[in-house]
């Protein structure tokens, strides 16, 4: 696994409570909305509509615990992910959350002190599978809990999907 797969960088783009549910991510007005680039327009729209015209590809959005609680809708991971987002740290997640992040390629990280330890503006840099996460501007190293290298494989692809197919595009044909 390359270094450029297991260590992010980028800037807090935000830090924000707990229990920010799938309806404060993504508001479900909006769930008609098939296209799923387009989501990222109301990224946090209704709750903190400051956040989305500041976020530059990269960024990352530090929360406490229980970040994505709610509704199991995919499009609140779906808009964090199109609109550049480069990760989400948080104390805690919804479990189908976390799997709907990972399973598009956001990468969801556990750390039990991030939300205390970083303040926006924060350069980080995150090991995905060391579960270090180095905040740059204030000089600190923060626990974080490693991603499975199975994890670490789907957000190098992309996601899921185009995991799946890059690996039966690979594999020999059944006859």
């Amino acid at each position: 696994m390359s270094e450029a797969v297991s260590i992010l960088r980028g800037r807090v783009a935000a830090v924000l409570g707990g229990n920010i549910d799938t309806d404060i991510i993504y508001p479900g007005r909006y769930l008609n909305i098939t296209d799923r680039e387009k989501t990222a327009e109301h990224l946090f729209e209704l709750a903190y509509p400051g956040i989305r015209p500041k976020m530059q590809p990269g960024d990352f959005i530090v929360a406490a615990a229980n970040f994505g609680c709610g509704s199991s809708r995919e499009q609140a991971a779906a808009a964090l992910k199109f609109s550049g987002c480069g990760a989400v740290i948080a104390a805690g997640f919804a479990r189908i959350f976390f799997r709907n992040s990972i399973n598009l390629g956001l990468p969801a990280i556990v750390s039990p002190s991030a939300h205390a330890e970083c303040n926006e503006g924060d350069e980080l840099e995150i090991d995905l599978a060391a579960g270090v996460i180095r905040n740059l501007s204030r000089n600190l190293s923060i626990a974080a809990a490693p991603l499975d290298p199975r994890a670490i494989e789907l957000i190098r692809s992309g996601g899921l999907i185009p995991y799946l197919k890059a690996r039966y595009a690979s594999a020999p044909a059944a006859g």
